[in-house]
């Protein structure tokens, strides 16, 4: 049975988000000249992000397309030759070969799209992405003795390791406000040029996931060091 289009595509971001906090984390290891020691909890916690938000992403993509269709279907330059000519049997030979129409960008759905998605879809993906890395890494404060990145997958393992009585919701919040417009900002260096490219030149939704989930690797490596300060 086929894995539903919905699902290859979380699992798809849900890698790669992993990918991202890793590629972070060797990065940060880099720069400060220092060991790398994998820390599993942001890992973990980013793989957690993708996993809850990427289908409202998927069905928001979809929602966008089947209200603002990318193409519609125009008469081909031929067709539209033999009509004016009333060649009536090239029309016929068109027909057989399906040449007499095409599909055909819409400009204005694509225009829509674009402006829809980088201002509603921005805005609450960047409060989705505060509020939860902020309520799990407040969920998940690690005691003393289990502190260091080394003793992260000991961590991972043990009881309560995940535990949202221990978040400050006001807290989380207030920081969400706080991050929203940096981050909003730094997006718009990146994700306006995604979406062009997903709009303009990709159709199906699963391919503009795909496009999203690579693209965000590298906004993953940015979220990723933003989420550790």
């Amino acid at each position: 049975m086929a894995i539903p289009p919905i699902v290859n595509a979380t699992l798809q971001s849900a890698v790669l988000a992993g990918t991202s906090n890793l590629l972070a984390q060797a990065l940060t290891a880099y720069r400060t000249d220092s060991q790398l020691v994998i820390d599993w909890v942001p890992v973990f916690q980013f793989i957690m992000n993708a996993v809850v938000c990427t289908p409202p992403n998927f069905m928001w993509q979809d929602l966008l397309e089947q209200s603002f269709p990318a193409y519609h279907v125009s008469p081909t330059k031929d067709a539209i030759a033999s009509a004016a000519a009333n060649d009536e049997k090239e029309l016929d030979r068109e027909a057989r070969d399906n040449k007499l129409v095409e599909p055909k960008l819409n400009i204005r759905n694509t225009i829509v799209k674009l402006l829809l998605d980088q201002t509603v879809g921005a805005a609450l993906n960047t409060l989705a992405f505060s509020m939860f890395v902020g309520s799990i890494q407040a969920a998940m404060a690690r005691p003393k003795h289990l502190s260091h990145a080394s003793l992260s997958a000991k961590f991972l393992v043990s009881r309560g390791a995940v535990d949202y009585s221990k978040v400050n919701w006001q807290s989380v919040v207030a920081r969400a406000k706080d991050d929203f417009w940096p981050i909003f900002v730094a997006g718009l260096k990146l994700w306006p040029m995604v979406s062009f490219i997903n709009f303009v030149f990709i159709k199906s939704i699963e391919g503009r996931n795909l496009v999203g989930a690579l693209a965000g690797v590298v906004w993953g490596i940015y979220m990723s060091l933003v989420a550790a300060q």
